[in-house]
């Protein structure tokens, strides 16, 4: 897993907020959920709605469009969309949040 500072402590969005970032070439959606940090992509796969637009329910993260649902712990779509949505892994730090990738491994043979 490779380590990436996505934002500074006075960054991360206050809860109930989505906030759309760019790290490591990737446009994801960070969500404060109760107060929980998800990094999540920003589209809906179903419709390609960007989650910017969405809120949060259940646990899950609804997207603006068609009301399509996510689960913000697993990514998978509710029962019968047969869809998901990736995941990020976040750590929040003592200077900010850092958002984990997984490294690829032709990157791990030739860095």
């Amino acid at each position: 897993m490779k380590w990436f500072k996505a934002l500074n402590n006075n960054q991360i969005p206050h809860a109930g907020n989505i906030k759309t970032i760019s790290v490591n070439g990737k446009q994801l959606c960070i969500i404060n959920n109760e107060d929980k940090i998800s990094a999540t992509q920003s589209h809906c796969p179903h419709a390609g709605g960007h989650f910017s637009g969405g809120w949060c329910k259940n646990g899950n993260l609804v997207c603006p469009i068609h009301r399509y649902e996510y689960s913000l712990e697993t990514g998978r779509g509710a029962e019968g969309q047969g869809d998901y949505i990736n995941i990020y892994p976040t750590e929040l730090r003592e200077d900010g949040l850092y958002i984990g990738f997984e490294e690829s491994w032709w990157s791990k043979l030739w860095g």
